[in-house]
């Protein structure tokens, strides 16, 4: 059963459209933004249903939050107001609201309009996880680097050749779309991930985005210094780029990033070592970022 959360500060109003959705859905309720963004992170939904006037927090800003957190931004969100004005629903809707439902509504077009979202939704996932590929960058997704990381894990364990695994993170990326907004957040992942991808073009080479502002590299046979160097080149060739950053903490767009090589054996796991480079990654970030920490297992 596809699950929803209502957010809703009103308790009758959240009873109400629960008892609309019921009988047809897994529901939550959260009464307050705080806990709609606790249960939104933690749970797998399909749909976020927001009462656009709440107290402390309205349901644009919280649409804004929503939309700024990885494990949320993809969620569907339609909004539900009181407000029938053109320029409140332009306003959601450019935010990233999916719908927009004034009040009162009929409860057979709003479980209409949920049920055509949700399997817009589902289709989309399905459709980004059979093709391999980010739909926004070009470059491989999640999917295909947890395939072909352990393919290249066993070959170099085999051939006893270092392996390198690395982590990449756009630095203070959430300042930067706070600042010019999200369609320009898009544009620098798509510069970036570019831009490594022209760097890592070896056969041995993979360059994923791993969600949100972070990539993952791994390739075989450099050895550690030769590793940290190339990805050090990669770290230049994203500052060269001179996309401009928030003034409040950067000149321009940079990357941080973690690695370790290590030369595979059979008691080793692939997602310990890349636990390892997100260690060096923070460590990377924690020392002023901009910059490459790397670690050696050889």
């Amino acid at each position: 059963m596809e699950k929803i959360l209502i957010v809703d500060d009103s308790f009758f109003q959240a009873a109400q459209l629960k008892s609309i959705l019921d009988d047809d859905y897994d529901i939550t309720i959260a009464h307050t933004p705080t806990d709609a963004l606790f249960y939104a992170g933690a749970g797998t939904f399909s749909l976020i249903l927001i009462n656009v006037i709440m107290q402390g927090m309205d349901g644009f800003t919280l649409l804004k939050k929503l939309q700024e957190e990885d494990m949320t931004q993809s969620i569907p969100v339609i909004l539900v107001s009181s407000f029938s004005d053109m320029q409140n629903e332009q306003y959601g809707l450019t935010l990233g609201a999916v719908d927009y439902i004034t009040k009162p509504f009929n409860p057979l077009v709003l479980k209409a309009r949920i049920q055509t979202h949700i399997r817009l939704y589902n289709y989309r996932k399905q459709a980004e996880y059979q093709s391999g590929t980010d739909h926004l960058t070009g470059i491989a997704n999640r999917r295909q680097h947890d395939h072909y990381s352990v393919l290249r894990w066993n070959e170099a364990a085999r051939l006893q050749v270092p392996f390198s695994v690395c982590m990449f993170d756009i630095d203070h990326f959430k300042v930067f779309n706070d600042t010019f907004g999200h369609l320009a957040g898009d544009k620098v992942l798509a510069d970036v991930a570019k831009t490594v991808s022209s760097c890592l073009r070896r056969s041995t080479d993979f360059f994923g985005r791993y969600g949100g502002e972070e990539f993952v590299a791994f390739f075989l046979g450099d050895c550690a210094d030769k590793a940290s160097e190339r990805l050090n080149d990669v770290r230049q060739s994203v500052e060269d780029l001179r996309i401009p950053h928030a003034p409040s903490v950067s000149e321009w767009i940079t990357v941080s990033i973690g690695g370790v090589t290590v030369v595979p054996r059979a008691e080793n796991s692939y997602d310990s070592y890349l636990k390892i480079a997100d260690t060096m990654l923070y460590d990377a970030k924690k020392s002023g970022r901009n910059r490459v920490v790397w670690e050696k297992h050889v």
